[in-house]
């Protein structure tokens, strides 16, 4: 080859690969920011924290509540740390969550203790306790006029009342389930519970049937939502995203997805969200597009070292 041809040759090649290892570079730098920037799949929390309830707050905030002493916990989704940011005094539990971000209230069910309590998320004080007298209050939902916790050993929806700036009263009001709801003696019934975004429906599940119903908050009639003869049996914590909603099924380890018709009344499940990182998982929140389920390892002898964590998948 000619030495001009050779050096224009060289010259080429040289610009070429210059050209590739930048563009490569580009190309590792953006991945690397994007690694940055994408949140953990896999929370830790706290050895021997026996978490049930979780919710997400303000920002890229998350609480967590505790079976063991009614502890909360206070994460971020972005950087996968938090700490226990409360422990009441007493004996307490923590089951179901609701988060106010209007007033960054903290509902907390009570579980067998009976009863509730309401959590100030900034001052970390209690600003009300309820006594429902209850068996097992284990969920919890907020409207414009009060704080719904739902009731598993009697069929009863327990209203915590609110003012027009979402205070607490301290009046409390225990309505029946009515309707078409059925309640199986002995069995574990309402479980999960969440609000229609125009506030005047509530939905509910029966964890021992896997029944849906749709819930009016004023007289507590239940009318069952019809899954074409499907069921979510073993549902725990709900959430409503639009017309989805998410039924955790605890001890099959997987989100049922239901898609519900315009009214509410009616659902068909379109999809199973599984993971090989559920442990018995048992409420479910959202940030994004991600669903964010807590494990409470039910069927694990729990302890000071035994480990717990919030799982993330795409929905």
């Amino acid at each position: 080859m000619p030495t001009g041809r050779l050096l224009l040759f060289a010259l080429l090649s040289a610009f070429i690969l210059t050209a590739c290892q930048e563009e490569s570079a580009v190309d590792v730098s953006g991945q690397e920011v994007a690694f940055r920037k994408a949140f953990p799949e896999l929370i830790p929390l706290p050895d021997g924290f026996q978490p049930e309830g979780i919710v997400a707050g303000t920002g890229n905030n998350f609480y967590v509540g505790s079976l063991a002493d009614g502890s909360i916990y206070r994460g971020d989704f972005r950087t996968g740390t938090g700490e226990v940011i409360f422990t009441p005094e007493g004996d307490r539990i923590a089951v179901g969550l609701a988060f106010d971000p209007a007033t960054r209230y903290l509902y907390v069910a009570g579980g067998a203790t009976g009863g509730a309590y309401v959590l100030d998320t900034r001052a970390l004080e209690v600003v009300q306790t309820y006594d429902f007298g209850g068996s097992f209050v284990n969920d919890v939902a907020i409207t414009k006029d009060g704080a719904y916790f739902t009731e598993s050993f009697a069929p009863n929806l327990y209203v915590a009342e609110l003012t027009r700036r979402g205070e607490p009263t301290g009046e409390t009001e225990t309505l029946t389930l009515g309707g078409e709801f059925d309640f199986v003696p002995g069995g574990f019934n309402a479980n999960g519970i969440e609000v229609t975004p125009d506030g005047k429906q509530l939905i509910v599940v029966n964890s021992s049937l896997g029944t849906l119903y749709l819930v009016d908050p004023a007289t507590a009639t239940a009318e069952q939502i019809d899954l074409g003869g499907e069921t979510v049996v073993n549902g725990d914590g709900i959430l409503l995203v639009g017309k989805s909603l998410y039924v955790v099924q605890n001890s099959f380890n997987q989100i049922a997805e239901v898609s519900l018709s315009p009214d509410y009344t009616s659902g068909t499940i379109t999809d199973i969200i599984t993971d090989e990182n559920f442990r018995v998982p048992t409420t479910v929140t959202r940030k994004g597009s991600t669903l964010y389920a807590v494990n409470a390892r039910f069927g694990t002898p729990p302890g000071p070292d035994v480990d717990y964590e919030v799982v993330g998948v795409r929905r």
